[in-house]
Formats: structure tokens, sequence, C-alpha cells
């Protein structure tokens, strides 16, 4: 296969469509759900390839770190004791059941009314 040279690359890079921008950062931060990966020292170029950009990471060293993000499980949301009552009135099930339910379809009253409806049959 032959060798491209630099100019031949981007050349064909650009009639590809495909533009490549590098980028001026000091550190690369990927949060996954139990820890943090950090890249320091990264080259980071960001290619747009017909209206998709893709973020290439190269870098020196990989760090592994604990997560600082408060766990998902930790953040359930709020529900209005209001919808937890139209809920239980409209599928005809106690306040427990139906703040389950709520809880369970995120806080979604449709969703909650369908999914109780639906358990009683």
């Amino acid at each position: 296969m032959k060798r491209l040279s630099p100019r031949d690359l981007r050349r064909m890079m650009e009639r590809l469509g495909v533009s490549a921008k590098p980028l001026p950062v000091v550190e690369a931060v990927f949060k996954l759900q139990d820890r943090e990966l950090v890249v320091k020292n990264p080259t980071v170029t960001l290619l747009d390839f017909q209206g998709q950009k893709i973020l290439q990471v190269v870098g020196e060293s990989l760090e592994e770190r604990a997560s600082t993000a408060p766990s998902v499980e930790a953040e359930k949301p709020s529900i209005p004791e209001e919808d937890v009552s139209l809920v239980a009135s409209q599928a005809g099930v106690s306040l427990e059941e139906a703040r389950e339910a709520l809880a369970e379809t995120g806080g979604d009253l449709a969703q909650a009314i369908l999914l109780l409806a639906s358990k009683r049959r």
C-alpha cells in the first residue's frame, strides 16, 4: 500500500468532507458510573465528518480515581403528595401503592396510572 504524505492525506480528508481541528486541552476526564478516567496532557482533535463530531484523545498517562459525583440512586425525584393522591384516586389504589408506582415511573403520572391499571387485571 502506498504511503500518504501529510499533504495528500489533508487533501483526501478535504475531498471526503472531514475537517480536523486541534483543541487546547489540559486534562481530559471521562466519568464512568463508579470511577473517573483522567488523561494527563492529552492531545485532543475534533473531527467533523458529515455533521458528526468525533473527539480523538491521545495522552501521556491514564489515571483512575474514584468518582466524585453522587450516585444515581441518591437522586430520587421528589414526588408531590397531590400527584400521589391523584394517581391513587384514578387507579383506585392506596397512597403507598401510588407512591411506589410514581417512583418506578420517575414521577410520570400517566405511566404510573397505566402501570397500576395493568397490575390490577
